[in-house]
């Protein structure tokens, strides 16, 4: 293994970076630990004092070797059940589907949202990513989840992603107050760790409702799960990309969908911001052919 010269060491600077862009962004601790500095060692332990011998020779000794044995191992102490950590079932999925349908419009929708427990990822997230943009345009876009700067502003698509999204709007003659912008997910996941299918399954009906709400004319999924959990999709995302599709709603309003490549994505690879391209420009072909 080549040694790594002193030169070429990563400095502070880097490894914050490195973790920043992880998702670490706190502390477990107030106070740094170092994980280097040598334990302090144990004082000796104090030898147990010699066993007299009774000077009464009816008297066992069995018994007084019990005591001695209990004194030198005592009994563990019995610790208090801990509570279990929370785990999304089946009816807290079939709460968000309740609770969905009785939102009238986004105001109520977004509070029922801030106010619903039955989430785990909320727990773990600073803010509620709900949305962005007019919710009265004719496009809705929909990623998969926020992240760590998204997380800390509670608006979708604020970091690299969304810088590059903007980009990608203003191409076709969009911008954010003539979209409208939302997530599958409206909380952080730890660490912009995937979500689980039980987390999205728990999600859906929300987003599905705030589509509904807005009823756009124009549907952008942007990536493959936002495309998969929308559009009952099995396919990958290069494969669904570019490719009408319609997203029903629970009123049976069906509504054009067209799957693209995440910008995030894009960030990592460059090369297929051109696929992205094609894709958006059918968007601003259909957008001007229904008006």
């Amino acid at each position: 293994m080549t040694a790594v010269s002193p030169n070429n060491r990563p400095d502070l600077r880097d490894l914050l970076a490195f973790y920043a862009s992880a998702g670490v962004d706190e502390a477990l601790e107030d106070e740094p630990v170092n994980r280097f500095a040598e334990a302090p060692s144990k004082p000796p332990e104090r030898a147990a004092p010699p066993i007299a011998e009774s000077a009464t020779p009816q008297r066992s000794t069995s018994v007084s070797r019990a005591e001695i044995s209990d004194r030198l191992n005592p009994a563990p102490a019995v610790r208090a059940p801990t509570t279990p950590a929370t785990v999304p079932d089946e009816a807290q999925a079939a709460l968000a589907r309740q609770l969905a349908t009785t939102a009238a419009n986004l105001d109520e929708l977004r509070q029922l949202m801030a106010t619903f427990d039955g989430c785990n990822l909320k727990f773990t997230a600073k803010n509620l990513v709900f949305a962005d943009g007019n919710p009265n345009a004719a496009v809705m876009l929909v990623g998969e989840a926020p992240g760590r700067d998204e997380d800390i502003e509670g608006l979708p698509f604020v970091g690299r992603s969304g810088r590059l999204l903007d980009r990608m709007l203003a191409a076709i003659g969009l911008d954010r107050n003539s979209a409208y912008i939302a997530n599958v997910i409206p909380w952080r996941p730890p660490g912009n760790r995937t979500p689980t299918p039980h987390e999205t399954e728990i999600c859906r009906p929300f987003i599905e409702r705030q589509i509904e709400l807005v009823n756009p004319k124009v549907l952008v999924n942007l990536g493959g799960p936002s495309a998969k959990t929308l559009l009952n999709a099995t396919e990958g995302i290069l494969r669904l990309r570019g490719n009408w599709r319609v997203h029903t709603t629970a009123a049976g309003i069906v509504i054009p969908a067209m799957p693209t490549l995440h910008p995030a994505y894009l960030l990592r690879t460059p090369a297929h911001k051109k696929l992205a391209w094609r894709d958006f420009l059918e968007v601003k072909a259909k957008l001007r052919a229904l008006g």
